[in-house]
């Protein structure tokens, strides 16, 4: 038995996310799929965090463990061979027995993509959120830079179903940049609740607008509480950037 650690770029949009369920097409169900074909076992792909559907992967980083042969470049070609061209992987390599793909991430990074102008083209109706109104960019900073730092963010999270004993996390980017009429909301952190990235994102766009003072901000996180004040943006913006690791750590 072997363990291997892939890193998956996927375009999100005709997927039910990442998780696999009893319904639905997902990210995970067919990169285990082609998993079965190359090696005849049936294996669990875990992935470093879970994208909702119609969200987009960069760089998801996986492991997986098999009592195949193959080389690892024999994996990678077969793998790409087998998957539909909405999903890549990129990269693949041996991993230590003990690298996980989830408990060992240090720090994710998800980028939201706003296009802020008239007319989105549409070759990038699927990874843009398109909204007409003009954003006010400064006030979304403003609003960004109240959100950085370590906080209870159970304001800026949605119901995942499950327990979530501790709802605090460590925000150490939220930053706004626009350039050309698209507006991106860089976050990183070392882990992110249910939705959160897109709360956050829903959050700064209605700043943004002028709907929310950006000094209200604070008063949402004081309330740990998530009410209709904080809106979900949509799927089609959010991309999971990048998983950051120790140096060498899953490598052997």
């Amino acid at each position: 038995m072997k363990r291997l650690r892939l890193t998956l770029a996927y375009d999100g949009t005709t997927y039910a996310g990442w998780q696999a369920q009893p319904s639905g097409n997902t990210i995970q169900q067919t990169l285990q799929k082609a998993i079965a074909s190359m090696s005849g076992e049936t294996v669990v792909a875990h992935g470093s965090g879970r994208t909702d559907a119609g969200v987009h992967a960069r760089a998801q980083e996986v492991h997986f463990d098999t009592h195949a042969a193959f080389t690892t470049d024999v994996w990678h070609r077969g793998l790409n061979a087998l998957l539909p061209p909405d999903i890549r992987v990129h990269q693949i390599r041996n991993a230590a027995p003990d690298f996980h793909a989830r408990r060992d991430a240090l720090r994710k990074e998800y980028r939201y993509r706003i296009w802020n102008r008239d007319v989105m083209p549409p070759f990038l109706r699927f990874y843009r959120t398109h909204i007409v109104t003009p954003l006010d960019t400064e006030a979304m900073r403003a609003a960004a830079a109240i959100l950085v730092g370590r906080h209870d963010f159970a304001a800026f999270t949605a119901n995942p179903n499950r327990d979530v004993p501790d709802t605090t996390r460590t925000l150490s980017l939220l930053k706004v940049t626009h350039r050309n009429g698209e507006i991106t909301i860089r976050a990183i952190s070392e882990g992110f609740l249910y939705k959160m990235v897109r709360s956050l994102a829903g959050h700064l766009m209605r700043v943004g607008s002028g709907s929310v003072p950006a000094e209200e901000t604070s008063d949402l996180l004081a309330s740990r509480q998530r009410t209709a004040r904080v809106q979900t943006a949509p799927p089609q913006g959010l991309f999971l950037w990048q998983v950051g690791y120790r140096r060498n750590n899953g490598k052997r």
